[in-house]
């Protein structure tokens, strides 16, 4: 720990040694990149926003491959578990609590946003990516659904009207994990109609090995296409057209894999003993259009078209165990359709947008799945209590039942169609009363019309206990387990329904406002108040067969900016303060029939604060060096259940899952001379909680610090690089569960190397 701690304290304090040329005329040059995730085009310096920005240099430096990486190193920003959660200022992409439809954080591409069930193998790698921005807190406003949170927008390499280039890529590591890449573009029509065309083909051995059937759970091969067309015609100047296009095929292992930590030396040597097949597959194809047209005199109008069409089968041991007891398949294919148009205006004083927005998702969920459910021995107490059972007997009946029959295995499939339907109307505003002081507005409406419907069926597929093996016929206890005998088919039967659905209609107004000064040339201020929405829906209580209702959510978030530069333009420190105020949250509660007598109620009452700063360094040409420093803490005020619900879990004083504290990272980067380059990175994530309620400590997972570096050298047209990834093999888990002697770990240390080709 205390070499981690000393490579973490070297990272932050080497820009400030002797020897590093701090009078050389040299500048950090990221206040210039600009933020697109605001749709406003302004530089860093001029978004209060909480914005990460990972460019195409840093994915480079750092060797960073998936946008997972990207969450580990970003201040205020984690992973949770497997590939397809994250958590933006402790607020989890799909939810604090697990309830709800909604998303509270999206991912866009290209700006087409991703459904959630897309992120472990969708188009999310980062191989010909020119930039990824992280944007921090609610963007409601400008981003509307599903942004509650946060957003995340990754966009791709341009293509070139005016030269042909071409770049490749061949990765490896020690545990025989092979990826090529390549990508190739220029003008099919000088300077006006240039093409991209990049491929990336991914095979995985993996790292945990099925001692039950053999081979590895987690294996996986991938297939990514891109296609991207720019049009700039010249006879119709100020027209920008940009078409893309992406195909990601992915045949892997489920979303997360379990590692049984009942076997010895479990870090090092990876073991399953799932007796089903644990496989992930996800087809994703999008498709958007940008068009752009600059009218002059500062006004631009924009097009941004998107379509996706998402499927995937997800298929898990339920009981991670040798034994054929449970399996979970699910299968799911969603389509989207977005369209938005905004006209943009930037002028002396005024600066802004206006626009409309339409998006259309339809698709379902199919469930074909084995489950056990353990026998519910308190209930059947109850009841043998209340037909004149004394405690001890009904006890005792109840205990001889369970030992006979201690979980009662169902047959359980569900078709589970939704459609979500928003149209909005959004602007954003920049007056500048004076040369230094600024007035921020803006407002989105929303109207959402949502449908979710289902249909399920459970049948008991076990052998009921013969109520002769407990008492003679005519015995009340023979009696009494025929009774319970005909309680099981019956809780068996409560779970399936026929088919009905629910409608809801939502409105929403999110306004923002604010001011902003600028002290000097480069020392701004700005303190902005904003209004979040998250919308309600209808969810299936799995146990009761019920379509339940919820309302929606919404908070108020006050945050506090700053972005300066210092040192001559060497040093760019930017940071932000913000606390939020959360009502009405969408929380599942756990109603006591068995663990899947649940449903989404608008329950919650929270708040959180904290602040991120980050800084960047360029002390002279050879050397930069970067950090970050975020923190939060979350907490659950209330929990105050509707009218005629109840529930098995207390959230009042508990923490977000997944929320660390403290999130810290940080870099240098060598250029040594002689085309020899150095990078070394290291990312901090505090304590977290796996799960919410007043029991949550048993859930607790201890901090981990990741040390990762690449060595390269860069002859220009090729270069060559090694790089080891969990640099001091920090052993941690990501998740684990408390039922079962199982657990998600994370990455062990990794090494490998790579060719990278550029013409």
């Amino acid at each position: 720990m205390l070499v981690r701690r000393l490579t973490f304290s070297a990272v932050l304090l080497l820009p400030w040694l002797p020897g590093t040329a701090l009078a050389q005329d040299i500048q950090v040059d990221s206040e210039e990149i600009i933020v697109t995730g605001e749709k406003a085009g302004r530089t860093v310096k001029e978004t209060t926003t909480s914005v990460a920005i990972t460019t195409a240099e840093r994915i480079r430096q750092e060797n960073t491959q998936t946008i997972q990486d990207i969450y580990n190193r970003t201040a205020n920003v984690s992973e949770t578990y497997g590939s397809s959660g994250f958590t933006i200022r402790g607020i989890n992409n799909k939810g604090v609590a697990a309830g709800g439809g909604a998303d509270t954080a999206t991912v866009y591409l290209d700006g087409a946003p991703l459904p959630n069930q897309a992120l472990f193998g969708g188009p999310t790698d980062l191989w010909d990516v020119e930039q990824v921005e992280i944007l921090r807190g609610p963007q409601s406003t400008i981003q509307g659904l599903n942004t509650l949170a946060g957003a995340v927008i990754i966009t791709t390499r341009e293509p070139s009207t005016d030269r042909w280039s071409a770049d490749g890529r061949v990765l490896w590591t020690d545990q025989v994990d092979r990826t090529f890449s390549v990508a190739v573009g220029g003008p099919l029509i000088e300077d006006e109609l240039g093409i991209r065309l990049s491929a990336e083909r991914r095979a995985d051995r993996g790292i945990i090995r099925n001692i039950t059937r053999g081979g590895r759970d987690d294996s996986m091969r991938s297939l990514s296409l891109r296609g991207k067309l720019k049009w700039t015609p010249q006879a119709l100047s100020g027209l920008t057209a940009t078409l893309t296009y992406n195909r990601v095929r992915r045949d892997g292992g489920y979303l997360f894999e379990y590692v049984r930590t009942d076997l010895p030396d479990y870090y090092d040597h990876r073991r399953s003993t799932s007796d089903a097949e644990i496989r992930g597959l996800v087809r994703t194809d999008l498709a958007a259009l940008d068009l752009d047209y600059e009218f002059g005199s500062g006004l631009t109008l924009t097009s941004v078209s998107s379509w996706s069409k998402v499927s995937g089968r997800s298929l898990t041991d339920g009981d991670n165990s040798p034994a054929d007891e449970e399996l979970i398949d699910n299968r799911y294919h969603f389509r989207t359709l977005t369209q938005e148009v905004r006209l943009n205006y930037r002028g002396e004083r005024l600066s802004g947008l206006l626009g409309a927005w339409y998006y259309r998702r339809t698709g379902a969920v199919d469930a074909d799945s084995r489950i056990n459910i353990d026998t519910p021995t308190p209930t059947i107490v109850n009841l043998l209590r209340a037909n004149g059972f004394p405690a001890a007997s009904a006890t005792s009946i109840a205990n001889s039942y369970a030992v006979a029959l201690p979980v009662i295995p169902v047959s359980y499939s569900a078709d589970q169609p939704l459609r979500i339907e928003t149209m909005a109307l959004f602007g954003d505003a920049r007056w500048r009363l004076t040369d230094r002081l600024s007035l921020i507005g803006g407002f989105r409406y929303d109207h959402e019309r949502n449908r979710f419907a289902a249909e399920t069926v459970a049948t008991f597929i076990g052998t009921l206990p013969d109520p002769a093996a407990f008492a003679p016929a005519g015995n009340p206890v023979n009696t009494a387990v025929r009774a319970i005998n005909q309680g099981v088919l019956g809780l068996v039967a409560q779970a399936g329904s026929p088919f009905a659905s629910n409608a809801r209609t939502f409105h929403a107004f999110l306004p923002k406002a604010g001011i902003s000064m600028e002290w000097t040339p480069d020392l701004v201020t700005a303190f902005t108040v904003q209004r979040a929405y998250r919308s309600g829906g209808s969810s299936q209580n799995p146990a009761r067969a019920l379509l339940v209702p919820y309302d929606p959510e919404h908070s108020w978030n006050y945050e506090g900016s700053l972005r300066s530069t210092w040192l001559d333009g060497k040093l760019r420190l930017n940071a932000n303060a913000f606390y939020v105020e959360w009502r009405d949250q969408q929380v599942n509660v756990f109603r006591g029939l068995n663990a899947y007598d649940y449903n989404t109620v608008n329950a919650g009452h929270s708040h959180l604060y904290g602040f991120e700063v980050e800084a960047e360094a360029r002390p002279s040409a050879a050397f930069d060096a970067y950090a970050s420093i975020g923190y939060v803490r979350t907490k659950f005020d209330d929990f105050e259940l509707p009218a005629g619900t109840t529930s098995t879990v207390q959230l009042a004083g508990s923490e977000f899952a997944y929320a660390p504290r403290w999130t810290l990272a940080g870099g240098v980067n060598y250029r040594l001379g002689g085309g020899f380059t150095a990078n070394a990175n290291v990312n901090y994530r505090g304590a977290v909680y796996g799960d919410v309620g007043s029991n949550q400590a048993t859930s607790r997972l201890p901090a981990r610090t990741m040390a990762n570096v690449r060595l390269g050298y860069d002859a220009g047209r090729w270069s060559l690089f090694g790089f080891v990834r969990n640099l001091f093999d920090e052993k941690y888990k990501q998740y684990a569960r408390t039922d079962l002697p199982v657990a998600i770990l994370g990455e062990p240390r990794t090494v490998g190397g790579g060719v990278e080709l550029h013409w």
